[in-house]
Order: structure tokens, then C-alpha cells, then sequence
């Protein structure tokens, strides 16, 4: 790839988690669906926060923890979200800078509070995550910055952000600049549930060559294709995508191209705490070694590598350096 300012552009949901430990019973008496997303308002919102046990407050969003492992790999980033002038919007603010992100996104100034999601961790490491969307509900193409996707190789976003309706001309602006510009677009499908909301316009962003890269764990690429066999979905994306990466937790990934399906191994983990950010880490390590000019199959040996760190601590964003990590491991 020609050389540019960014190896990635990350567009997502800036969000502020906040995490906590439960039981299922806890699901259960809220009626919370294990292992999704579901949008939340406000009041539910504080509902949940009194109800929930202690708990740890960390900058988030799908596309900004991709964002930090890519910065952590040692990686040139930028990220466009929405955050509201406020007091959680200065907290995300600070803490995406200070990792190394270049983010000049200008704050919401009236009306909605930045985004928050409570963050519900059972003893499997299984999150169920409720999200009010707030002030990243309000992303539009105005916020798109043509010359940061022009110097980006590859502009990647999440597919959470297709619940704003004015994000979808936001995401569809940038892929346009993108691909004017002879750079890559990359998507995650971010969870099933998103993906059942959502099914035919996503096959049409891939079908239609707007997305050339697709991230998913197997269930949500099961969704996509409405089967339970992840061989079907397999043999369906190989179609649909030139690239497409599955994360399948402990059983590894594969690597989709229109040729053919490579697997590697997940990393060992001495304990797995807390699953909130696998996927968005894992596109990091595998995003970061693509914009290096890594094989394939060293991508995705990064992307497990970013993965299985992340997996053994609560919060969704790295606590060490990934570069140091992946060079102790000899990459």
C-alpha cells in the first residue's frame, strides 16, 4: 500500500463502558439478553447503574478499542465518533489521545449526553452489554474528514453504527472517498443481534464492493446467512466478500478469501476473565498487520495475539504493550 499518514481509520460508537461482575440470576430478574447488545435509554440507563454491583469505568466503543490496539501495536490511527461536551465526553477524549489515536471529532454541544454502556460480565466471561447511544447518535457525513480517509489505508467501522440512521451517510461518504482513493474499507459485523436488525443491507454493502474486508465470529456470520452450519456460511461469504476473517473464541480463525479458507490457532490464556473487546482486538492485530504488509496468516497470529491479552482482564482496551507482546512471541 502507497504511503499515507494513517495505517487505519477507525469510524465506530464512542462510547464510555462500564463494566461490572454478575450472576445470571442478575440477568435474569432484568430481562437482559446473555451475550447481545441492546439499546437502552437513559432512564434504564441509571436504572441499571443503580442496580448493578461496583464497577470499573473505561473509555470503549467497538471501533475506538480497535482503535487503541492498533496504536498499541505501534500502529498509525485515527477515529471519527460523536461525543457530547460533557463529562464523560472529556474522559473519552483524554483517554483515546493519550494512547496515541489522532482524534479531532468536534463534540456534540446541546442535547444528548455522551454514550455509556453497561457492561454485564457473568462468571463464563460471557458480556451482555446495554448501550444508550446518546450524542453518537448524531455521527453524520459532516463529521467525516475526507482528507483523514484519503491519507488512511484502510478506513474500517462497526457495524453498531448502522442503528443511527444519519451514521449510515457517514459510512457510505467515507467508503466513497475511500475507494475514489484506491484505499480499502473494512466493517466488523459487531454482534447476531445487530446483524439479525440489519441482514440484507450489510450483504449489500459487501455484494456491492462498499465493505473489501469483513470481520465476524461464527455466529454472526451464521446470522448473516440465516444457517446453523458455519461451513454454508463459509461457502456463502467466499461469494459475497474478497476478505473475510472468523473468530471462533478457543477454536482459532479462519481467513476467507475468494481462493480459499486458512485456520489458526487461538493463544493460550492462563484464565479468561472478561470477553468484552476479543473481537475488536482481534481486528486490530489482524488490521495492523495488513497495513505492515504481513502474510495473512501472521495477521491473524496477531489478531489472537491482541485477542488473548485483552480476554484476561477486565475492560476492553490493552493493559500492555501489544508490540512488546507479539515481539516476545517473535513476530
Amino acid at each position: 500500500m502507497s504511503d499515507t499518514k494513517y495505517d487505519v481509520l477507525a469510524i465506530g460508537n464512542a462510547i464510555v463502558d462500564i463494566i461490572a461482575k454478575c450472576d445470571d440470576v442478575f440477568l435474569a430478574e432484568q430481562d437482559i439478553a446473555k451475550g447481545g447488545m441492546t439499546l437502552i435509554d437513559m432512564a434504564r440507563a441509571e436504572q441499571l447503574y443503580s442496580d448493578m454491583g461496583p464497577a470499573v469505568e473505561t473509555s470503549g466503543g467497538s471501533a475506538g478499542n480497535t482503535a487503541a490496539g492498533i496504536a498499541s501495536f505501534g500502529g498509525k490511527v485515527a477515529y471519527i465518533g460523536k461525543v457530547a461536551d460533557d463529562h464523560l465526553g472529556k474522559v473519552f477524549t483524554h483517554d483515546i489521545k493519550a494512547i496515541g489515536v489522532d482524534y479531532n471529532t468536534p463534540p456534540l454541544d446541546h442535547g444528548e449526553m455522551t454514550a455509556r454502556s453497561m457492561i454485564l460480565v457473568t462468571p463464563d466471561g460471557e458480556r451482555s452489554m446495554n448501550t444508550y447511544l446518546g450524542a453518537c447518535g448524531k455521527l453524520s457525513a459532516k463529521d467525516i474528514d475526507p482528507e483523514m480517509v484519503t491519507q488512511s489505508k484502510i478506513t474500517y467501522f462497526e457495524g453498531y453504527l448502522w442503528d443511527p440512521a444519519e451514521a449510515k451517510d457517514a459510512i457510505r461518504e467515507a467508503a466513497r472517498i475511500a475507494h475514489e482513493n484506491d484505499r480499502l474499507v473494512a466493517m466488523t459485523l459487531s454482534d447476531a443481534f445487530c446483524v439479525d436488525r440489519y441482514r440484507d443491507e450489510f450483504l449489500e454493502l459487501m455484494r456491492s464492493g462498499t465493505v473489501d474486508i469483513c470481520f465476524a465470529n461464527d455466529g454472526e456470520l451464521k446470522s448473516l446467512y440465516q444457517t446453523s452450519d458455519i461451513n454454508s456460511a463459509i461457502d456463502a461469504v467466499r461469494e459475497d466478500c474478497n476478505l473475510t476473517v472468523v473468530t471462533m473464541g478457543a477454536d482459532g480463525s479462519m481467513i476467507v478469501t475468494r481462493e480459499k479458507t486458512g485456520t489458526v490457532d487461538a493463544q493460550p490464556i492462563d484464565e479468561l476473565v472478561d470477553t468484552t473487546g476479543a473481537g475488536d482486538l482481534y481486528a486490530a492485530g489482524f488490521l495492523f498487520g495488513l497495513t505492515d504488509g504481513r502474510e495473512l496468516g501472521e495477521c491473524a497470529v496477531l489478531g489472537s495475539i491482541a485477542a488473548s491479552e485483552v480476554i484476561q482482564h477486565i475492560g476492553p482496551r490493552p493493559q500492555v504493550s501489544l508490540k512488546e507482546l507479539a515481539e516476545q512471541l517473535g513476530l
